[in-house]
């Protein structure tokens, strides 16, 4: 059966860097997009960076551009995020998530097709 299972995360400190990874089992991943979304409080699910190929360059959302790091390995079966110097506005729960790779257009939250069970990221003083 194909999951996705996430480790990493918790609370963090302002400035500080932030590690998540995804271990994708049970499926033919190379042939899924893959992403990080997260969602605040109040707030609607969002992406954060998205890898659609291996030989494309990642994709970044203006809030984690130039603080982010999105990272694949389809051998290996593991999708990774960092995102450093951290603000409070990137306190959110995190999921990653696989969708059938179409094209970049349909990487999003109405696409995917698994989840991970969801990670929650506090940033703090």
């Amino acid at each position: 059966q194909a999951q996705l299972v996430q480790s990493g995360g918790g609370l963090v400190q302002v400035g500080g860097t932030m590690n998540l990874s995804c271990v994708a089992s049970g499926g033919g991943w190379s042939s899924y997009w893959m992403a990080w979304f997260r969602q605040a409080p109040g707030k609607d699910r969002e992406i954060v960076a998205s890898v659609v190929r291996i030989q494309s360059p990642p994709y970044y959302d203006e809030s984690v551009k130039g603080r982010c790091t999105i990272s694949r390995d389809n051998a290996a079966g593991t999708l990774d995020l960092q995102i450093t110097n951290l603000k409070h506005e990137d306190t959110a729960v995190y999921y990653c998530a696989a969708g059938w790779d179409y094209g970049r257009q349909y990487v999003s939250a109405q696409f995917a097709s698994y989840w991970g069970q969801g990670t929650q990221v506090t940033v703090s003083e």
